[in-house]
């Protein structure tokens, strides 16, 4: 598909990784029905993000079905799709420095423990080998504290909630949190990093999910530090 002459000419690269990502993650269920969104950093000063368009799906992306959007969330030019309603969070996760891209999945197992888990704000997992594939993580014996948001469609509100976990200077978001009854958000240094997380948080959320089936012989212990 031919970009010449369009806002997202030049981007062919990143735009065909993203859409490699889409169509993975409808594969494996976890960006059904339009569901998800993803973005990479294109520029850092001044902040530029290309996100994928409102309402697409995600296992059949084409190379017109990403918006350039500023630091504010709005459209680098005009006659451009519709960004995502969720843009303004990842302007809030991509302004740490060290973020060059944001996943946003909407997975049973990770719906389902938003839910369970959303009176406590959140949930921790320790003692997986798994937990060694998160940046910065190398031993099992760690904590992953997963925060739990509650949904809203107040996203410049949520975004601040967002951004104030982020910058919390006792203890700050680490690799991810949850929406409630919504979806995951993680991010990495790069693509890469970031899809690395998605697979490592589905994994994990599965395990403690499927665990809860046996609370009574084997209960859950991770606890947040």
């Amino acid at each position: 598909m031919d970009l010449s002459g369009t806002a997202l000419k030049g981007f062919e690269k990143e735009i065909d990784a993203l859409r490699e990502v889409g169509n993975q993650f409808y594969t494996r269920g976890w960006s059904l029905g339009t569901s998800s969104n993803y973005s990479v950093v294109t520029c850092r000063e001044p902040l530029e993000l290309l996100i994928t368009a409102s309402g697409k799906d995600k296992g059949r992306l084409s190379r017109h079905d990403f918006v350039r959007v500023d630091g504010e969330g709005l459209p680098i030019v005009n006659e451009q799709p519709k960004a995502s309603a969720e843009t303004l969070l990842h302007i809030a996760i991509t302004e740490q420095p060290e973020v060059g891209a944001v996943m946003h999945t909407h997975s049973i197992w990770g719906t389902l423990l938003s839910d369970f888990y959303f009176q406590d704000s959140g949930f921790g997992i320790e003692g997986y080998e798994m937990l060694k594939g998160l940046a910065g993580v190398t031993t099992h014996e760690h904590a992953e504290w997963v925060p739990v948001f509650e949904n809203t469609q107040d996203i410049p509100a949520l975004s601040e909630q967002v951004c104030q976990c982020l910058k919390d200077s006792h203890f700050p978001m680490q690799h991810g949190f949850l929406i409630r009854r919504h979806g995951l958000y993680t991010w990495g240094h790069d693509l890469d990093e970031a899809k690395r997380h998605i697979e490592i948080f589905e994994f994990l959320f599965e395990c403690v999910a499927r665990r809860l089936t046996f609370a009574e012989v084997m209960p859950i212990s991770a606890s947040k530090p």
